[in-house]
């Protein structure tokens, strides 16, 4: 796992939405001098192993911010 430092926007693309993942955990760290939005994400249950995490991602406070900037111009 990294920290995601930079989120770079590009432009819209027209692609097929990926199929519902089993499950998102979102956790809120606090490593005492940073703090980071962790989210877990795990694979459908047809997985050959059902449950295991897939992949996680996690944006520091900058990032974090750039995301929601690109969610709201976009939706």
């Amino acid at each position: 796992m990294a920290t995601i430092e930079t989120l770079t926007g590009r432009e819209k693309v027209t692609v097929q939405p990926y199929c519902e993942v089993g499950k998102a955990v979102v956790r809120l760290v606090d490593c005492g001098t940073e703090r980071f939005l962790r989210s877990d994400n795990y694979g459908r249950s047809a997985r050959d192993i059902p449950g295991k995490l897939s992949q996680t991602i996690q944006p520091d406070k900058a990032a974090f911010e750039r995301l929601v900037d690109l969610g709201k111009r976009h939706f």
